[in-house]
């Protein structure tokens, strides 16, 4: 009967559906939805085979269909798992199964250079100056939209073979051949090849590990040598996103993948809107795994500030990448009739063929919208035979597509986004709120409107590093004793490899196509991080993650942004540093015992935490059980009850990879008065390299308002390191 009823169920016609409907759920066949299993760790036991495993699962659930029609993936090289399209009464009995952790529904995850390397003080002679002389054994696994393999940033001239620690494959499907420089390459979307056609990808593969390439530049603007911060490392493309977005089966398929296949850096420029569950996080769970086997993860922090708490990349165990401004701002002059100039952000490429031209306001280029929309140049709106050989000025900056349909020859755009320059389909430029309102004053005033927008120029920028505006803060909303962003990057106007069947702007109408683009976004800061942390592994190559992390963060140049209370939790301990980062002299290290300690905090459940570590982990009880403040993170965060005298104490432990017999001194610089810190011991001895000491950061205080915060940082140094941590404590 079941059989049956599946067979009828796909073949209603229109006019039985409502009767139909009813007798589907009957049988099981209500509406199927995909949903991730997630069980741990595989089991170590011989001759497992996960799939077998999943369909037997799945028998037990299924109704009115088979276990093969319903399973999407099945995940079975790193980590434990399955996708599987769930009625709901199925995923209620699966998450009541002893042997799964959490089943939850996929979701669509969103993606979110010339000049930046040499601004963090990592020229190109000393980016290729590593101790594999160039060519690098690191590999660098980007999960993002793909690569376009023919471009010059990937190409594999001086390259040998693959590292015999590989254990990838090149299946890029259709019309994809790998090289010595990208050693591998797997898709998991409908499309068949792992070629990128929106340039995401390569954008982020080339910013972290392109190969050198001179003389590069978006229509001769920001001309100079593109290059990732690892020209020497190998990269590998899993492409799980289209423009679509990226599913949470996708994901957790790439890391299963690239964890298997070992790469040594994991770059993930992909989020979402807010932060999941970590159990219900393929990101977080797929770089769980990763970080068991020694891989590092890092993430974009993610788009939706400057709001706080957006930060959506919340896991102690991935490396989560702000975006920040460098020395190099792309102006597009607005000249307007009235002698006035606004320096409008914009990265304009067209040439003035005039002096001037008539400016005319959205709303009087409108035969067919209501006020609002017009004003805004929503889409389909403007009049073409309106706006042909004018600017149009819109309130809304999304306008500039509907600008560019509708064929005028250029837009002055209101921008809420004044530090972002994007690039534009036309002679456009977006200007902040007051020169806007000062155009569309002078626009009103006037019979004869006229302006003009000439091609960008590139000045430096003297306020740079600066956290972007867009870029996601925190605090952690999942865990608010872990500093969240973690580290800042450049994420503003970065130059970098682009795929030629991508337009070279967001408009669908603008048909320039380009080997390299400008984007903004912390997409860009990412691979940043990414290109760093395979710099500092080319050094050190037996280091762990969280070591990686700790040198990462404990060695940042200070920011000059101040626009946001406390700046941390935009921007993290403060600007990437990868040269600094290559000897920190002692780090923050932390083992998967530590990241296991923190998950029985958190989940309070020893059985669940043992299907996630895959091994007979006992859970710390009593006093010995702590909080996530503990975690031996390279800053120190909690929040405590306001208006109530408070002490909090942050155990920690470093270990010495500087020199071999050296004295560490503690210092406190703080930018509040209203707490006592002390750090005890005050001094750290050590005899030999590796060797590793505990301390205790103690602080102490009357009592916080609500909000009321203590922000301070602790620096240890010998004279020629120093190692430096950021501390805050708030009031709730």
């Amino acid at each position: 009967m079941a059989k049956h009823g599946a067979l009828l169920c796909s073949y209603a016609f229109p006019i039985l559906i409502l009767t139909i409907s009813f007798f589907c759920k009957a049988i099981g066949q209500e509406d199927r939805k995909v949903h991730i299993v997630y069980m741990g760790s595989l089991p170590t036991v011989e001759l497992y085979s996960s799939l077998s495993h999943h369909l037997g699962i799945l028998e037990r659930v299924v109704e009115g269909s088979s276990a093969a029609n319903v399973l999407v993936r099945s995940y079975g090289r790193s980590f434990n798992g399955f996708a599987a399209k769930l009625t709901e009464r199925e995923r209620e009995k699966l998450a009541n199964m002893k042997e799964v952790v959490s089943v939850f529904p996929s979701r669509t995850y969103q993606l979110q250079t010339t000049r930046s390397w040499d601004f963090m003080g990592l020229p190109e002679n000393v980016a290729l100056n590593t101790t594999g002389g160039g060519e690098s054994d690191i590999v660098v696994g980007v999960i993002d939209t793909g690569i376009w393999p023919e471009s010059n940033s990937f190409r594999d001239d001086g390259f040998g073979p693959p590292p015999k620690s590989w254990k990838g494959a090149c299946e890029g499907g259709q019309n994809f051949n790998c090289n010595n420089k990208i050693i591998g390459a797997r898709y998991y979307t409908l499309e068949e090849s792992a070629r990128d056609v929106i340039g995401h990808g390569s954008h982020t593969a080339s910013t972290a590990a392109g190969s050198a390439v001179k003389n590069v530049s978006f229509y001769e603007l920001g001309n100079g040598t593109a290059r990732g911060g690892a020209p020497g490392a190998r990269i590998a493309a899993y492409k799980v996103c289209t423009d679509q977005g990226c599913t949470s089966e996708n994901i957790l398929a790439a890391f299963d993948d690239c964890t298997a296949d070992e790469v040594s850096i994991i770059s993930v420029s992909i989020g979402s809107a807010s932060a999941p569950p970590m159990e219900d996080d393929p990101i977080a769970i797929g770089a769980f795994h990763a970080m068991k086997k020694g891989i590092m993860t890092i993430q974009s922090a993610g788009n939706s500030g400057p709001g706080e708490g957006t930060v959506s990349s919340t896991p102690p165990w991935i490396f989560t990448v702000a975006a920040c401004s460098i020395d190099r701002k792309f102006i597009a002059k607005v000249f307007l009739g009235n002698g006035r100039t606004l320096d409008g952000l914009a990265v304009n490429a067209f040439e003035s063929n005039e002096t001037s031209a008539p400016l005319i306001y959205g709303r009087e280029a409108s035969s067919q919208c209501s006020e609002y929309p017009a004003q805004d140049c929503a889409d389909g709106c403007l009049d073409p035979d309106r706006v042909k050989g004018k600017y149009v000025m819109c309130d809304n900056f999304g306008g500039l597509i509907e600008a560019d349909r509708a064929g005028a020859r250029g837009a002055v755009l209101k921008n809420a986004r004044d530090d972002v320059p994007f690039v534009l389909p036309r002679s456009m430029s977006g200007v902040n709120n007051n020169d806007y309102n000062l155009a569309k004053s002078y626009q009103n005033s006037t019979t004869n409107p006229r302006a003009n927008i000439v091609k960008s120029e590139v000045i430096k920028d003297p306020t740079a590093p600066r956290v972007a505006s867009f870029s996601s803060r925190g605090p952690n909303p999942i865990l608010p004793e872990i500093l969240k962003p973690d580290i800042c990057a450049p994420g503003i106007a970065i130059l970098a490899a682009y795929s030629p069947n991508a337009s070279a702007s967001a408009s669908p109408y603008d048909k320039r196509r380009v080997k390299y683009n400008v984007q903004s976004g912390t997409s860009m800061s990412c691979p940043h991080a990414a290109g760093a942390a395979a710099y500092v592994k080319e050094f050190h190559p037996d280091w762990s993650p969280a070591a990686i992390k700790s040198a990462l963060m404990t060695t940042a140049w200070p920011m000059n942004d101040t626009s946001t209370s406390p700046g941390e939790f935009g921007y993290g301990t403060g600007h990437l540093n990868p040269v600094g980062a290559k000897q920190p002299g002692l780090v923050y290290d932390a083992s998967k015992e530590d990241y296991i300690k923190l998950l029985c905090m958190f989940y309070k459940d020893e059985t669940r935490v043992r299907l996630i570590s895959g091994d007979n982990s006992t859970c710390p009880t009593g006093s010995d059980k702590g909080t996530p403040k503990d975690h031996n993170y390279p800053s120190m965060l909690a929040n405590v009850t306001s208006r109530a005298s408070f002490k909090v104490e942050f155990p920690r432990r470093v270990t010495n990879v500087g020199h071999a017999n050296s004295t560490y001194k503690a210092s406190i610089s703080r930018n509040s008065e209203n707490a006592d810190i002390k750090v005890v011991p005050e001094v750290l001895y050590f005899k030999s390299l590796n060797e590793v000491k505990s301390f205790v950061v103690i602080v102490a205080g009357p009592g916080l308002s609500v909000a009321g915060i203590v922000t301070a940082s602790l620096t240890w140094s010998d004279g020629n390191h120093h190692v430096t941590s950021s501390i805050i404590v708030w009031g709730v």
